[in-house]
């Protein structure tokens, strides 16, 4: 039955799609040529009047998914931060993507509350109170420890959303590889791999354990960071379907009014909430991937408190010495070095000719900094960069994707606190302190230290490794090949000797 419900599901997202003005708007983002653009408005044009309305104030996007529910809105969210698909245009209606649904009943909650945590709702909090949001997925009560008199947010899943979720997604499946088979050239895009994202994004997001564990990552690696607060996990009161936080008071950090009322600096204010993403990105390469306004709020000592660790982004250590070093080189204005770092890292191939690629960086950099500070963008910056790496046959990086994107929403939110800040003057000492600690010899003898530790350990496991390897190099290949074999089976216990020496010498040292 499940071929049936998906084809019902699709024809009825075509129709919502085409009643409300969101199929032009998607054919355009994907560029879809005429053969697709004809067949999709056939097939959906007989049937938009079984299409939702949405509402009329809305984008055409924004109005289609908001109409079609729980999973098109989450689906929307995830596109809005993938504009190599969508497109900037499309991705930016889909930012302002509302999350705002019905709340469902508050004795479901307290039901779901009951079954996951094993006592009702009574044995837990002292108060409880009816959903104050309520998002795609789930909605937010607050309460108060039975225990402490602590007040707390709780946070509880939609009843059925997993199941319903399910549905959708497989229709998604569906609709990307009729997309597929109906224009080969949008396989350049993946959709299949995009749902699959989708799909592993939403997943995560439905175990309220994996958001705990994220939040209390997050709370872990930002532990010291001054002006900067995170709502704590209480772990007793948190399981699959359940999330319990400390509440965050404070005022939201999107009302200025209120923000000036309480005496807060806004432009410091601004310079903080730039300077810690960053710090995030590039210190820890774990951060905070939706701070919006909504997720942020001023305590009334001028702290800055994030919530909601649904989206976080990820970034390995290698990634953000290569983004470090892109940033630091336009800082100085060293397009040169930019070009270099590119080909060091391959994510441009090495047939490219480097200084070319570097007169392109100039081109990208140089009108940037002749603009006035409340035009600098760090965000535009990535975004330009990105379009001339691709001229270059760079393939596209999510993770510097999420990464730009969220630097794009950050800086909208410095700028609305602070219109004239100077986004590269806020972000230097931090790209620089990150380059002084990283990148450059102490970086290096640490690296060096870090690889011996690794070799020494396999140290016991050597000989059995390389009589291993020498027996099937022997089986396999000729005599000059085994000498070669023989080399690096020679390197390889040497290496881990070195290792284990430099260890120690390490550690002496230390």
């Amino acid at each position: 039955m499940r071929g049936p419900h998906n084809i019902w599901r699709l024809i009825r997202t075509g129709a919502t799609l085409e009643r409300t003005g969101a199929m032009r708007v998607i054919m355009d983002a994907f560029e879809a040529p005429a053969p697709v653009r004809v067949t999709m408005r056939a097939l959906a044009w007989p049937f938009k009047w079984l299409g939702v309305k949405g509402d009329p104030d809305m984008p055409p996007a924004t109005r289609a998914l908001t109409a079609l529910g729980p999973a098109y809105i989450k689906f929307g969210q995830i596109l809005s931060t993938r504009p190599d698909v969508v497109g900037e245009q499309l991705a930016q209606q889909l930012r302002v993507l509302q999350d705002k649904l019905a709340p469902f009943p508050i004795e479901q909650a307290k039901e779901s509350i009951h079954h996951e945590l094993g006592q009702p709702v009574d044995a837990l909090f002292s108060e409880f109170s009816p959903p104050i949001a309520a998002a795609s997925i789930a909605q937010v009560h607050k309460a108060r420890d039975i225990g402490t008199g602590e007040p707390l947010a709780v946070k509880v899943l939609r009843p059925g959303i997993e199941r319903a979720f399910r549905k959708d997604i497989d229709a998604f499946y569906l609709a990307a590889r009729m997309i597929e088979l109906l224009s080969p050239a949008s396989r350049r895009l993946r959709p299949t791999d995009v749902i699959a994202h989708f799909e592993g994004v939403v997943m995560g997001e439905l175990d309220l354990r994996l958001e705990s564990s994220s939040a209390s990552e997050f709370a872990a690696n930002t532990e010291e960071d001054e002006g900067f607060e995170l709502p704590r996990v209480k772990w007793n009161l948190s399981a699959r379907r359940v999330m319990t936080l400390g509440w965050a008071d404070g005022v939201p950090l999107g009302d200025n009014d209120a923000l000036d009322a309480a005496g807060h600096d806004r432009a410091r204010l601004a310079e903080r909430v730039l300077q810690l993403f960053l710090s995030h990105a590039l210190r820890d390469g774990y951060f905070h991937a939706d701070m919006h306004q909504g997720n942020l709020k001023v305590s009334a000592r001028g702290d800055i408190i994030a919530y909601d660790f649904g989206i976080m982004g990820h970034i390995d250590e290698y990634t953000r010495r290569v983004y470090a070093e892109i940033l630091y080189g336009f800082i100085k204005r060293d397009y040169r070095r930019v070009a270099e770092v590119h080909f060091e890292a391959g994510y441009v191939p090495a047939d490219q000719d480097v200084t070319e690629f570097a007169r392109a960086l100039r081109a990208v950099g140089e009108p940037i900094f002749g603009m006035d500070a409340s035009h600098i963008s760090m965000g535009n910056l990535l975004s330009y960069l990105f379009e001339v790496t691709e001229r270059f046959g760079m393939e596209t990086r999510t993770e510097l994707i999420l990464l730009q994107r969220t630097m794009v929403v950050v800086e909208g939110v410095a700028r609305s606190l602070s219109p004239q800040i100077n986004i590269w003057q806020v972000a230097r000492p931090v790209v620089e302190d990150y380059i002084r600690k990283n990148v450059g010899p102490r970086a290096a003898v640490r690296d060096l230290a870090n690889t011996a530790a690794v070799l020494s350990r396999y140290g016991p496991r050597l000989p059995g490794l390389v009589e291993a390897a020498l027996i099937r190099q022997s089986e396999t290949q000729s005599s000059p090949r085994r000498s070669n074999a023989t080399a690096t089976a020679g390197w390889i216990v040497a290496g881990a000797a070195a290792g284990s020496g430099l260890t120690t010498l390490w550690f002496l040292l230390a």
